[in-house]
Parts: structure tokens; C-alpha cells; sequence
């Protein structure tokens, strides 16, 4: 409210709101943006969960009066019915029981119902296909087809996107009595249900909303499927319909039988479900150990959330994608609350004292390394802590939440959670709806059921009671064996038919024996379906169709190869970049808060085998520039040197600000208003010389983070950085002074929290204590001639590594064969939260009611909040959390 409101979510390391059209950018994942308050929408029931009731009449206030749902801007029809919709019915749900409690909102009137039903029908539009599905975005104000409209022309959309209406939708239609919004979303089920691979009993990512026919064909339960699968299940829960639980389990049998392979859940093919479909795991999927409990299978459960843990203990928190070795895949991690959620439904199921202390350590990472000057920052990196100028809705919304439910007893909360099941944004709907407004008959709309002799079919759901009968030890058990097996991994094979075949026969050709010169090597890829064209830039393209192999064997056999060269040149690009480093503010009011991703040099001080890194104050150069030799060596001796990019090799400044007596360079791009948010960051290389002279750590930072060092600069004077691989801890940083901490809430600090614990340690049996893609790193050969325009190399058109004297790319186009995959470049994960780096532009919307003027605020009222904290944590003897 102090710093973004009315926009529709806060950019915390800036202090201001992010408004679509006045930003950078950034892809589908700003089709979440609606100007619409997001933020203040999606949080509503999380203030009444939190016992923060004046606020929430506060809050419902300040929608009712300022929100205007009938803006010219195109919104994704998923995000904006998890997010919006289900915010305004989840504050109705929370409004109406504080209203008959007696002592709350006796003045309202259904006003938030009035807006979700308002908003329910500029949804609608997007429903206007003939399969039912929804088109993927909508435009508030002119719905898909009209001229105006700038969308309806997509093909495709999420089966997620598709799948994931009911809950809210069925709920709209119970409160308000009107049947149309849940026969809306019914009907889409039912056609993705229809529509399922019949053989695997599994459904792709993606879906043709016209034809029904799948586009990607590889399936799996993070991104892109995870929430149909939820709303299978919950829509059973709270609407009371068999259809919907016996096609959750026929699906959840197959997700067993096939893409379970504890504790990892990979993803496979629907037509070929023995076979992976890729060797890394997303983040998205932290969420199926918690629907497995609502299902009451506990074993899977702990084994894949006790693998979850020990990534996150490796990493502070869970990469946006990661591998069978446990590697980062996609570096990113926007804040996501999956894991949480599991945490705290493994806790209500079990009771084990263990989960408190997962949360413990969620809690603490949060403070430690995503805490800013003004909320939570998204990591740019995981591996170097670097911070994105980004805090989701969905943190306040679910993370929130869940971490307060996790650790709150029953006398804390003013109403009784059981009463209610939570959406996938975690918003409150009464149970009480599925006898309510019964408009739609429940008719068994399931076809060709099959019938599983198996407790997968159970009719209800389990008594958490009853699970672990007298035995305390059960979770513990089935966690123990797994403990070191993020530490202790090996990296695993391209498939696991691979392993299957054992000492049987072998595939005839592996990708890294491959050589595009042996005629045999050729003959073999032939026969597997395998071409070869000549690329007029010397490259060789690998493309495979299926149905010119001479076997179905000898397809498998090919579609093998195609996964491993993709993985091989995959790995082979990663060895030759450099990873992203960081740049972290460690002066006052900063105190190692503020966290920068910044591009390596490939000369200087490798900070990698530095692992103190390079720590001193900045200064800025002149020539700014650092072309020539520096005119100021007294301002800049001891000192790290900050310096324009531009008009000469990187290599040279290097040089004339070594000359000085710098003790370290950071070069900020001179290419107004760009940032790492949009933009792959790159590597500095050298002059074609020897730079071995050059002794000094060289970093460098786009635009607006090095903006963020400039400004505080202007306001302090004195700026004191790290250079660093990683960020570090604050603890290693001040070795003891006196530093402030932030809390997320009085609820959750860390003294109620270890107060709890000590309340469960009688049944405590020693148990353990608790990156849309990372961006990638190209190269700059040197730096631009004045007047030119600079290059940075993509990561996904980086030419794959040497092979045998020929570079090779990969592609395979055969419809048959699932996926369309190209080495280099990940398939990007279905919303909300993934994106891929775009273009820099902007687009103007036209005004609201509500003003949306965002300014940046000057450093000293971004700071001003922070201040009584600072004269109090300065009487402080040790850093506490």
C-alpha cells in the first residue's frame, strides 16, 4: 500500500508498482496484469487467515472503490481467474463469516460477489471455440473477437489453463445461482478428459483449442498439467460429483505407474510413457506431495517432498527446474509457495514436529536472502543469490498463508479452516457450496472408465487421525534413506529404457561417439530415421522422422540419440560459459540486502576460486568511460571503479583503472533502461591478447542495476560492495556487527516458531534438521566503436560445440514422435511464472478511474521506513533472524 498501491504488484528492490505499459516487457508473464490491484486482491482472505480483520475491511474498502475490471488490456484467462476471480470470492467467502460472527463488516452487502460475477462474464468470451476450451487471454473490455480485442488469433493453450476453471467458476455459479459460469467449465473438462491418450490414460502439455489435438505430447505434473490434475480432485471435494474423482484417479494411476520413479517425477511421452521425455525436473511440481495427501497416499508424498528439501538445502531454495543429479537447470525463483504448501498438508497429515522445522528453515531463507528494502525479492539466480526486481502476488497470497497455517494453533485462527478447501492460489471456498445452488444435474459424464481393483478408488478422503496410529516414526523411516541423496547423486541416464535393457542389447549408436565423418555413423542414423543437412554455415542439422526409421525399435532407438545429443551439447555450452556473478550492496542502509546479477569477464580475477571475494567502496572514474588513463587515481586507488561501457575493449578499462590502484571494475551498460529482467546476460571478453596483466576482478551490470548503485551514490556517498560468485550470507559478511533483520511477521518469528518445536519435541525422534529460465551467459567479443550498435549472443542461437570438427543442431519434426526439440533452448513452461527473456518495449494503455502514475522515489523515501528499525537493531549484540 505505502509503495505500490493501486498497481497491481510491488517491484521491491525499486520501491514502486509495476504498472503494465510502464515497464520493460517481460513477456506472457505480464499477462497476469490487468491494473486491477492485483496484489491487493489476490491477498484479501490471507489477511483474515493472519487475524488481520481491520485491515481486510480496509483492504475490501479499497477494491470496491477503486477497482475497475473493464480496462482495454489483454490478460491470460488462467492467471486471471486463479488470481482475480478466485481473490474476490475467496474475500466474499472470508466476508460473509466475519459478517455473521457479529463484530466485522456488518456494512457489507456482496459487493465482492457483485465484482467476481462482473468479471465471470468478460471472461465468457474466451470460451467461444467449438471444443470448449478457452482461448488462453482475453481483452477485459472487448473480449476475444472483436476488432479491437488485439487477441483471439491462438491456437493453443495449457491444458493447466484449460483445466484449472472449476473450483472458481462452480463456486460463482453456487453463490450467485447462476449456471453458466460452471457449465462453461465442465464442458472444458470434459473435453480434455475426452481427449486424453486412452492407451496411457495421460494428457500432453499443450492442446489445440480448436482441434483437440496435442501439440506438445510430453506429460508430467509441473508446469503446464499440475492444477487440472488439483481441480480433479478438489472439484470432487467441494461439488460432490463421482465423474470428477474417477477420472483424477484413472489419471493419478497412470502418473503412478509411469511418471513416478521415486522420489523424482519425470516427465514421458503419452504415446510412449516408458520413455522420458526430459532429463530435468521443474519447480511447479513441489505441489503434487501435498495433493497426494489430500489423496491420502503418504509414502510418495514424503519420499518426493524429502527430495525437495535437500535440493533447497543445497540451493536456499528451489530452482525453477532442476536435474536427476540435482544440478540448476533454470536458476530462477520467483518466490514460489508449492513447496510450502506441501509442507504444511505433510504436517497436518502426519503431525511430525520435522515439518516445522522445513518451515523453520523456509523462513529463515526468506529473511536472510530474498528480505529488501521494501518486501521480498525474487532470486535472479539461486546459485548466486542475486536478486529480480519482482514479488509475485502469489507470495502474499499463498506463501504467506501457508507458512502462517503451518505454525498457527487451532486458538490462533477466528474460524475453522476445515470449514473451507483452498483453490490453487490458496483462497478460501466454503464446502458448504457443494449443497448449495445445485444447478447443474450430476450426471457421470465419464467415458470408457476403467475399473482398477485398487485403493485408489477409494470414496472419500482419508482420516489424518487414523494414518499413523501410534507410530510417530512412520515419516521418519521413509525420509532417512533419502537424506544424502542430493549430495550423494550420480548423474542418472538420458531414459530409463535405456537401464531397462541391462545387459540386453545396446543402443547402436550414442551421441558422444558420434562423428558426422563416419560413413557407419551415418548408415546407423539412417536406419534410425536420422538425417543430415548441411547448413551453408558449415554446421550439420540433425533432424529425425519417426516414420522413415526402418523399425519401430530403430525410431525409439533414434528418438534416444536425438535426447542425448541434446543433453550432451547442452552440457558441452554450459562448460564453456561462465556463470553469472554478484554484486551485493554491504553498506548502510543496505547491509548485504540488495543483491545484483552482473556478467562475468573472461579475464581478471576468476571471483569463482576468490570465494572471498573482492569487497570495497566504489568510486566513479574519470574519463567515465575509462578509455584513457584515469584523471582521478586518488578518488579511485584501494577502491572498486565504476566506468560507462563503450568506445573501447573492456579489456582496457580494465587496464587504465588497474593502473590507478583499483581493486576491482564494474561496467554498466550505457544502453538506457536496459536490465538482466529482459535481457541474457553476457560474458566481457578480452582484446585477442594476453591478458594475464589484468589481475583485477571485472564485473559488469546492465542499466538500471547499475542505476540502483549510482542512485545510492547520490544519497550516501559511501557505497560499499561485494564481488563475489555468490551472494553470501550476512552473517559471513559482518563477522558479528551489528546489522538489522527483518521478520515477515510477528506470527512467524523465529521464537514462536522454536517455541512450537519445543512443544512437539516429546514426539521428536531424532529427526533431520531442516530458476520462466535462468539466463544463460553469452559472449561480447569486445566492445562497440562509438557510433555502433552492439551485439549480445543469444543463448538460444549459441551453435552447438564441436563435434567431430562439425557443429551440430538438432531438431526432430515428426508428428508422430512427441515434442519439438531443439538443443539450447528449453521449451518454456506453461504460466504463471515463466517467461523468456523478450524484446524491451512498451505499451500504453489507456486510463483507468484509479491514478497509476509511478514515479521512482527518491533513495532517501525508499529508505524511510527502515530507519526505527536501524536505531533499534543498532542496540543489538548478534545477528538474530
Amino acid at each position: 500500500q505505502e509503495h505500490a498501491y493501486p498497481a497491481d504488484e510491488l517491484m521491491p528492490l525499486t520501491c514502486r508498482g509495476r504498472v503494465r505499459g510502464q515497464e520493460p516487457s517481460r513477456g506472457d508473464v505480464d499477462d497476469a496484469l490487468g491494473k486491477f490491484s492485483l496484489t491487493l486482491i489476490d491477498t484479501l482472505d490471507t489477511l483474515v487467515v493472519l487475524n488481520k480483520t481491520k485491515e481486510f475491511e480496509e483492504a475490501v474498502r479499497k477494491v470496491i472503490k477503486d477497482v475497475n475490471l473493464d480496462n482495454d488490456i489483454v490478460v491470460s484467462v488462467f492467471e486471471t481467474n486463479i488470481r482475480v476471480l478466485g481473490g474476490l470470492l475467496g474475500g466474499h467467502s472470508v466476508a460473509i463469516m466475519l459478517k455473521e460472527k457479529g463484530e466485522h463488516m456488518q456494512w457489507y452487502n456482496g459487493e465482492l460477489l457483485l465484482m467476481a460475477k462482473e468479471l465471470g462474464y468478460k471472461l465468457l468470451p474466451a470460451f467461444n471455440t467449438t471444443s470448449g476450451l478457452p482461448y488462453p487471454r482475453v481483452n477485459l473490455k472487448f473480449g476475444v473477437r472483436h476488432p479491437e480485442a488485439r487477441t483471439g488469433t491462438e491456437t493453443d493453450t495449457c491444458t493447466a489453463c484449460a483445466g484449472t476453471l472449476i473450483l472458481e467458476f462452480a463456486a460463482l455459479s453456487r453463490f450467485t445461482g447462476t449456471s453458466i459460469f460452471e457449465e462453461y467449465a465442465r464442458k472444458a473438462l470434459d473435453f480434455i478428459w475426452e481427449k486424453r491418450q486412452r492407451s496411457s490414460n495421460l494428457v500432453g502439455v499443450t492442446i489445440n483449442i480448436h482441434t483437440g489435438d496435442w501439440v506438445r505430447k510430453d506429460s508430467g505434473v509441473g508446469a503446464g498439467i499440475d492444477s487440472y490434475y488439483e481441480y480433479l480432485l478438489k472439484a470432487y471435494v467441494l461439488l460432490g460429483d463421482d465423474s470428477f474423482l474417477e477420472r483424477f484417479n484413472t489419471h493419478y494411476d497412470a502418473i503412478m505407474r509411469y511418471i513416478s520413479q521415486p522420489p523424482l517425477l519425470l516427465d514421458v511421452h503419452i504415446h510412449k510413457p516408458m520413455l522420458n521425455a526430459r532429463t530435468w525436473m521443474d519447480s511447479l511440481l513441489a505441489f503434487f506431495p501435498g495433493l497426494q495427501v489430500l489423496k491420502g497416499d503418504i509414502r510418495p508424498a514424503i519420499e518426493t517432498h524429502e527430495m525437495l528439501y535437500q535440493v533447497i538445502k543445497k540451493h536456499n531454495f528451489l530452482p525453477e527446474a532442476f536435474t536427476t543429479d540435482f544440478r540448476v537447470h533454470w536458476a530462477q525463483h520467483p518466490l514460489r509457495p508449492e513447496f510450502a504448501e506441501s509442507t504444511y498438508f505433510l504436517y497436518k497429515a502426519t503431525g511430525d514436529p520435522y515439518y516445522l522445522e522445513v518451515g523453520k528453515t523456509l523462513i529463515e531463507n526468506l529473511n536472510k536472502y530474498a528480505r529488501v528494502p521494501c518486501g521480498f525479492a525474487a532470486m535472479k539466480d539461486v546459485r548466486t543469490g542475486s536478486h529480480e526486481d519482482r514479488m509475485d502476488s502469489f507470495f502474499l497470497a499463498e506463501m504467506f498463508k501457508y507458512l502462517y497455517l503451518l505454525f498457527a494453533d487451532k486458538e490462533d485462527m477466528i474460524f475453522d479452516i476445515e470449514d473451507y478447501i483452498f483453490t490453487t492460489e490458496a483462497h478460501l471456498l466454503p464446502l458448504w457450496l457443494s449443497t448449495t445452488n445445485q444447478t447443474i444435474s450430476k450426471k457421470n459424464t465419464t467415458t470408457e472408465y476403467t475399473e482398477l481393483d485398487d485403493s485408489n478408488f477409494d470414496w472419500s478422503c482419508p482420516n489424518t487421525q487414523i494414518l499413523f496410529p501410534n507410530d510417530p516414526m512412520f515419516a521418519q523411516s521413509i525420509r532417512e534413506p533419502l537424506k544424502n541423496v542430493v549430495d550423494k547423486s550420480c548423474p542418472r541416464g538420458i531414459s530409463r529404457v535405456e537401464d531397462s535393457l541391462g545387459s540386453g542389447p545396446k543402443p547402436p549408436l550414442r551421441a558422444r561417439d558420434f562423428m558426422a565423418s563416419n560413413p557407419e555413423h551415418l548408415e546407423i542414423l539412417k536406419k534410425m530415421g536420422v538425417s543430415l543437412i548441411h547448413l551453408k554455415d558449415g554446421r550439420v542439422q540433425l533432424v529425425q522422422h519417426a516414420v522413415q526409421a526402418a523399425s519401430s525399435l530403430d525410431a525409439e532407438d533414434g528418438l534416444r540419440f536425438m535426447q542425448e545429443m541434446i543433453e550432451l551439447s547442452s552440457q558441452q555450452q554450459k562448460e564453456q560459459q561462465l556463470p553469472p556473478r554478484a554484486v551485493q550492496i554491504v553498506s548502510h542502509p543496505f547491509f548485504g540486502r540488495v543483491v545484483l546479477t552482473a556478467g562475468p569477464a573472461q579475464f581478471g580475477m576468476d571471483l569463482s576460486k576468490h570465494k572471498a571475494g573482492t569487497r570495497g567502496f566504489v568510486a566513479t572514474i574519470k574519463p567515465y568511460n575509462g578509455c584513457s588513463e584515469i584523471t582521478n587515481p586518488e578518488a579511485v586507488k584501494e577502491k572498486i571503479a565504476l566506468m560507462q561501457r563503450g568506445q573501447c575493449m573492456f579489456a582496457e578499462k580494465a587496464r587504465n583503472i588497474q593502473k590507478a590502484g583499483a581493486i576491482g571494475g564494474i561496467v554498466i551498460d550505457d544502453n538506457e533502461g536496459s536490465s538482466s529482467d529482459t535481457a541474457p546476460l553476457f560474458q566481457m571478453a578480452g582484446d585477442g591478447k594476453n591478458t594475464d596483466d589484468i589481475t583485477i576482478p571485472m564485473l559488469f551490470l546492465f542499466n538500471k542495476e547499475g542505476n540502483i548503485i549510482l542512485d545510492a551514490i547520490r544519497e550516501y556517498e559511501a557505497v560499499e560492495v561485494l564481488l563475489s560468485d555468490k551472494a553470501k550470507d550476512r552473517a559471513t559478511i559482518f563477522k558479528g556487527k551489528m546489522i538489522p533483520n527483518y521478520i515477515i511477521d510477528s506470527n512467524l518469528e523465529v521464537e514462536n516458531m522454536d517455541q512450537k518445536l519445543s512443544e512437539n519435541d516429546s514426539h521428536k525422534q531424532n529427526s533431520e534438521e531442516a530458476t520462466s529460465a535462468s539466463q544463460d551467459v553469452g559472449t561480447v567479443s569486445d566492445e562497440p566503436e562509438e557510433g555502433e550498435s552492439s551485439d549480445v549472443t543469444d543463448p538460444d542461437s549459441v551453435s552447438l560445440a564441436d563435434i567431430a570438427s562439425d557443429s551440430v543442431s538438432i531438431s526432430n519434426q515428426d508428428s508422430s514422435v512427441p515434442g519439438h526439440q531443439e538443443a539450447g533452448a528449453p521449451e518454456p513452461a506453461c504460466p504463471p511464472g515463466d517467461s523468456q527473456p523478450q524484446e524491451q518495449q512498451t505499451e500504453t494503455e489507456p486510463n483507468s478511474k484509479v491514478n497509476w502514475d509511478n514515479k521512482v522515489q527518491p533513495m532517501e523515501s525508499i529508505l524511510a521506513d527502515w530507519n526505527e528499525d536501524i536505531e533499534a537493531f543498532e542496540m543489538m549484540e548478534k545477528d538474530e533472524l
